[in-house]
């Protein structure tokens, strides 16, 4: 899978007031829903006066909702990820099939992309046991630490692994997060040549996953998949045994559908 070369905002074709606005459209999240004008520019490091522009037009637009005092952003920004989601046929025809496999094995399903040195989740078919840490479509987590995130590293180039290794923040999460790069190198081109990634509580503690890739018929990575659940229901045996045949199960049937 090849990584985007970073955008150059030397460049000519660089259009800075678009990048703005989306940077001001990305400002608000769970713990920011509503800002005021020096809120978002702050979050922004924007002056006031260029927030309140940008505000303004997304506004107009009906991309944010305001009361006069405080902003909000307005169902229509839904349109911006459900058109990504439109692009991707093969999530319609994924679906069915992960739902299925979330209820054969009793356990949360997940599907991301990988972006620079993130996962983030294109779908999610959790299971009623609530989980600590939120994953909602959209959500972001690193991927040095995560299964799928190693399932994507693993499909990149060694220099582009290198590279995006090197520039990662990566932190102790918990106890049994792996830091040092070379090892996680190590392990990354470890799990593209076995095709499958396995962590246990690097992400948050009592949480599990084992993960694998998700190709075109062109043999592209597309995403992972994963299957995830607290240990004291998934032993790294039951990852490794029945999550893992049920998982490349699936992915194939999703493979043998996507044209």
């Amino acid at each position: 899978m090849s990584q985007i070369a970073p955008i150059d905002v030397e460049n000519r074709e660089f259009v800075g007031s678009l990048a703005k606005g989306l940077r001001v459209i990305s400002a608000f999240d769970t713990d920011n829903d509503k800002m005021t004008l020096a809120e978002v520019a702050r979050r922004t490091d924007m002056p006031r006066a260029g927030a309140r522009r940008l505000l303004l037009t997304l506004h107009a637009l009906g991309y944010v909702t305001t009361d006069g005092k405080l902003f909000s952003l307005a169902p229509k920004v839904l349109e911006l990820g459900f058109s990504f989601l439109s692009s991707k046929s093969w999530i319609s025809v994924a679906t069915p099939l992960l739902e299925k496999l979330r209820d054969e094995l009793g356990e949360s399903v997940s599907v991301t992309a990988l972006e620079g040195d993130e996962v983030v989740y294109l779908a999610r078919f959790p299971v009623d046991r609530v989980m600590t840490m939120s994953m909602k479509v959209g959500a972001r987590r690193p991927a040095y630490c995560t299964a799928m995130g190693r399932v994507l590293l693993g499909e990149l180039g060694d220099d582009e692994l290198t590279e995006l290794i090197a520039r990662a923040d990566i932190r102790k999460l918990t106890s049994n997060t792996i830091t040092d790069r070379q090892a996680l190198k190590a392990i990354c081109k470890k799990v593209r040549a076995q095709g499958h990634a396995l962590v246990c509580e690097e992400l948050e503690q009592g949480l599990v996953a084992i993960s694998v890739p998700l190709r075109s018929p062109r043999g592209e990575a597309l995403a992972a998949v994963n299957v995830c659940g607290h240990p004291s229901n998934l032993t790294v045996t039951d990852l490794e045994g029945r999550c893992l045949r049920a998982l490349k199960r699936t992915v194939r049937l999703i493979e043998q559908s996507i044209v």
